[in-house]
């Protein structure tokens, strides 16, 4: 008990900073659960063949609440498009495509993966969006409205298949997508916690059904879902997203572009040095 104490007080931690970022960028914790619980379970000696996968599924877990808790405070600002997640004609639904996809990645695509593939694609598509924040143009758009048409099967499939195997909410991918297509980033991060909502609930159904008779898992886990780890990190994680929700709307655009892009950078690195890129 004495070893675990140190790992115990880390994912506290770590589910405190997950929940404040939730609130703050729409983002679900993700970019901070997934290298902390990397971490975690790399000290209690699981399996490293699936060591990712238990990393980004019990993660995916944590953001069913945290999700929850930054939509509602962000429904409450009149901060998220209902018509682009959840419209009357459900097949536009950029949630129902994001939520299919999700599912497929965390039940078919991550298991044929190895753990340093999961592990390389977090670090450059986070890195990707890391510098699309820092150095594009808050002005910058391709278009002024968020397209329809086809767009919700491919565009919101590929946010949640890419969401689900790397365990994030879905907000590195889709704030970035949607300020391009006009929407104000505040709105954005608020649409982004929707999202978030809906790849959590099926990529965590998935990653249990795709981990469940696997060897090697961490004690106390359901499929790839970690529940010690779900329990601690929502344990701290509770109180401190609507702090953060309440600072999005305190800041102004430019410098919550920067913060986000800074700290998804430094994510997406230290991910690359663990797969040995330098």
């Amino acid at each position: 008990m004495t070893e675990l104490l140190p790992l115990i007080a880390l994912l506290l931690a770590v589910g405190a900073l997950a929940g404040f970022t939730a609130g703050l960028f729409g983002i679900g914790g993700g970019a901070v659960m997934v290298p902390a619980l990397f971490f975690a379970f790399a000290s209690l000696g699981v399996d490293p063949e699936i060591l990712m996968h238990c990393a980004v599924a019990t993660s995916a877990s944590v953001i069913i609440v945290n999700g929850y808790r930054s939509t509602r405070g962000h429904l409450a600002r009149d901060s998220v498009d209902l018509a682009i997640l959840c419209p009357p004609q459900i097949w536009r639904s950029y949630g129902l495509w994001i939520g299919i996809g999700s599912f497929i990645g965390a039940w078919w695509l991550a298991p044929k993966l190895g753990s340093d593939m999961l592990t390389l694609i977090f670090a450059c598509v986070a890195f990707i969006v890391a510098a699309q924040f820092i150095f594009g143009r808050p002005d910058f758009q391709f278009r002024d409205t968020v397209p329809g048409g086809i767009a919700p099967p491919l565009v919101g499939g590929s946010v949640g298949v890419l969401s689900a195997i790397m365990g994030i909410g879905g907000g590195s991918i889709s704030v970035p997508l949607l300020t391009l297509c006009g929407m104000p980033v505040h709105r954005a991060v608020g649409t982004a916690a929707g999202f978030g909502l809906a790849i959590a609930i099926p990529a965590t159904i998935g990653f249990v059904i795709s981990g469940w008779a696997v060897p090697g898992r961490p004690p106390f886990s359901v499929g790839y879902v970690n529940m010690a780890g779900f329990a601690l990190i929502v344990m701290s994680a509770w109180f401190m997203v609507p702090l953060g929700t309440a600072m999005a709307h305190r800041l102004k655009a430019v410098p919550l572009r920067r913060i986000f892009g800074i700290c998804l950078a430094l994510v997406a690195l230290n991910m690359a040095r663990k797969v040995g890129l330098f």
